[in-house]
């Protein structure tokens, strides 16, 4: 085998790799056993038939396609190995010779790491953000608390009022005709969640339990389901029951009950206390998420399309994966929402380029800089997963190959570069206008009903986040909004720095086999 590198624009490479005619005939002969049960020559039974003739009776090209596969892939490999290009792309395949007893001859255009131009990357101006947590804040997290410990109390001298939940039979019908997914039986709806479409909530307000109510609505023009869109129709809603949340009160029963502390004042301490630590963890994550920005920012890079997706069908096999965790196949997703795998592509674009380029910008800085893992750094590493894991730090050791090792050591040292530049900043003053008071904006109390899971791989080091699907009648109520961050392909370090930025309590779950 022997080839050649011609370097293409754009961190393109044209790799030509030619193959010897005596091991193309290793893949001609195992073209033919695989293939020659299904060849039937006159006089012969199937798989008897010598390849002489069948390659007499229909040419040697019926065996070439399953040759050039047999050949091609350990080809390949020889020749990206030795040429040392950094591929970051599956390689574009195109035969250029192949047969008559000559060198098979091959071409494989992959995509290269590109270069990087460094800006400016040091004493980069970040604004100071106070860590103030405000009696709002404190509140709003108790208010939480009650919420998650309320109990569903049965209302029978009432009718209907915002928050209540009407316990309800509908069945859905346009153009007097029932339509798929239109009807529920023992439905538990929140009114004023506005889980349903239009002003469905808002007509069950004021009715009272046994009530028989027409309901009509219009289906939004940017309904998922096609022939809906833009569609009026009626709902026969009977109302079964019809039930509140009764909060507990907050006294010092409620504090000992749901706390280990006795008293409500220890209990508002201790929230006090933990959302300061959160907050502190969300403006450190910003801090870095902005210095990052700047740096990367300041940078130029050409990114090679190939490259970006490649980026981005990993980015859709993850996004897969946690579907089917949750029980939906990526076909029932795209079904649902009616968006086209090419538009989905298109939408985890830009995330796509930004993650390369930000991993790009920091590695070009570790290496300005001269920022390596250690050995001590790299086995500290280790131990922290063999407590994630409850594994010994020696068998991790052990699964470990020069590519794990290789790429924990890269890891560890972009994060290093991390905080390196958060070092070298400069914290400035906010602007006047900013500097007004307000309570601290914890992210995390606006995701309090959303669960991350994250598993990582012990030989890959990527951590997955899990997003929680919540389906209760396909067609007809509408999918809230989740934004949860995508934090597949980062280390561990780099993944809970980004959960902690957005308010999310991290936990690890080991993937039991």
């Amino acid at each position: 085998m022997s080839y050649k590198v011609e370097n293409l624009e754009n961190s393109m490479a044209k790799i030509t790799i030619e193959v010897s005619p005596e091991a193309f005939e290793e893949g001609m002969k195992k073209s033919y056993n695989k293939n020659k049960n299904k060849i039937a020559l006159p006089g012969f039974r199937k798989g008897k038939a010598p390849r002489k003739l069948i390659e007499k009776e229909y040419g040697p090209e019926v065996f070439y396609e399953d040759a050039a596969n047999f050949v091609i892939p350990d080809a390949y490999e020889e020749a990206a190995k030795e040429s040392g290009l950094e591929i970051v792309s599956r390689p574009d395949i195109d035969v250029e010779k192949i047969g008559n007893g000559e060198p098979f001859v091959f071409t494989a255009t992959v995509a290269v790491k590109p270069d990087v131009e460094l800006g400016d990357y040091k004493g980069i101006e970040v604004e100071k953000q106070e860590v103030k947590i405000m009696a709002a804040d404190v509140n709003a997290e108790l208010a939480k608390v009650q919420e998650q410990n309320a109990r569903t109390v049965n209302v029978e001298d009432r009718a209907i009022k915002k928050d209540d939940i009407a316990v309800i039979d509908f069945e859905g019908f346009v153009d007097d005709e029932p339509f798929d997914g239109g009807k529920g039986t023992d439905y538990s709806l929140t009114i004023g969640s506005h889980s349903f479409i239009d002003t469905f909530e808002d007509q069950l307000i004021g009715k009272n339990k046994g009530d028989k109510v027409d309901v009509n609505v219009t289906f939004p023009e940017t309904y998922h389901v096609e022939e809906l869109k833009g569609k009026p129709a009626l709902f026969k809603v009977e109302i079964k029951d019809i039930k509140m949340k009764e909060l507990p009160k907050l006294d010092d029963e409620f504090a000992s009950e749901v706390s280990e502390f006795e008293t409500l004042k220890e209990y508002k301490a201790s929230v006090k206390k933990t959302l300061t630590e959160r907050r502190k963890n969300q403006v450190k994550a910003e801090k870095e998420d902005k210095i990052i920005s700047q740096v990367v920012e300041n940078s130029k890079i050409e990114l090679p399309k190939p490259m970006v997706d490649e980026q981005i069908n990993q980015m859709i096999n993850e996004f897969a994966s946690r579907l089917q965790q949750q029980g939906l196949s990526i076909e029932q997703y795209i079904q649902m929402t009616g968006m086209q795998p090419q538009m989905m592509m298109e939408q985890m674009r830009p995330e796509a380029e930004t993650r390369i380029r930000t991993r790009l910008v920091l590695e070009a800085v570790a290496e300005a800089e001269g920022i390596k893992a250690t050995a001590k750094d790299i086995d500290k590493e280790i131990e922290k997963m063999a407590e994630m894991y409850n594994m010994e730090a020696d068998k991790i050791k052990e699964m470990f190959g020069d590519a794990e090792n290789k790429q924990i050591s890269e890891d560890i040292a972009v994060q290093k570069a991390v905080d390196f530049l958060v070092k070298e900043s400069v914290e400035v003053e906010p602007k006047e206008e900013e500097k007004e008071e307000k309570p601290a904006e914890d992210k995390s109390l606006k995701r309090t009903n959303r669960i991350v899971w994250i598993l990582a791989s012990l030989f890959t080091l990527i951590v997955i986040g899990v997003v929680t699907v919540f389906l209760v009648i396909p067609y007809f109520s509408r999918t809230p909004d989740i934004e949860i961050p995508d934090v597949s392909n980062l280390t561990v370090v780099e993944a809970e720095r980004k959960l902690k930025e957005e308010g999310f309590e991290v936990a690890i779950e080991t993937k039991k086999e």
